[in-house]
């Protein structure tokens, strides 16, 4: 059984967020290499042709009101700080992804994960841009004049496109997603599942 597990998340998405708190815990726990993918969940869903979040009025599990009842019960749950961005933030939808595959051209893609998920989840505020994305990654030590210009660069934007098409062609069809080898689990709800997968227990 491989020690490692693949995590494709979305930045701006409040499951990968608490999927993302519980993955620390998950390394200690397990042994296991936990390897970090973001992508922008719209271009992995649109690729599939089957967004449901498009179309006629989301009912069942991606309602809008059950969607948030259910994250707020995690969050409780996990004991983590949340605060819901739907409605309040506003902000490029690929900079996120695209801020932390620049961090890791310096190898601090997950500390900028991190950083992302708090200007999303649980800072107050109600927008951020590349400004504030570039104090973030002086925040953590990196190089500013090449994060930025690592930002500005089109081969990105192709990095960023080949992760998605990666975790299609892996049969992702939504975030968070982990891969224990070619075996796939989907949602923050199937953590515990990844944990004993990974022992070798199921």
């Amino acid at each position: 059984m491989t020690s490692r597990i693949d995590f494709y998340f979305g930045l701006g998405i409040r499951y990968s967020y608490l999927a993302a708190t519980q993955i620390a815990k998950l390394e200690c726990e397990t042994g296991a290499t936990v390897t970090w993918h973001p992508v922008t969940s719209g271009l992995l869903i649109a690729g599939e042709g089957r967004d449901p979040f498009s179309g006629p009025p989301i009912s069942g599990q991606y309602d809008w009101d059950y969607r948030r009842r259910d994250a707020e019960d995690w969050v409780a749950f996990y004991g983590v700080p949340f605060r819901d961005p739907v409605g309040r933030l506003h902000y490029p939808s690929d900079l996120p992804a695209f801020a932390a595959l620049a961090a890791g051209r310096q190898g601090e893609l997950v500390a900028m994960c991190h950083r992302m998920f708090r200007l999303i989840f649980v800072d107050d505020r109600t927008k951020f841009d590349e400004h504030d994305v570039a104090e973030e990654a002086r925040e953590i030590g990196l190089d500013l004049e090449r994060f930025n210009r690592d930002l500005a660069d089109p081969a990105l934007r192709i990095e960023h496109n080949k992760l998605a098409d990666a975790a299609r062609k892996r049969g992702a069809f939504g975030v968070p997603t982990f891969f224990i080898g070619e075996r796939l689990f989907w949602g923050n709800d199937r953590l515990a599942l990844v944990a004993v997968a990974i022992r070798g227990e199921i």
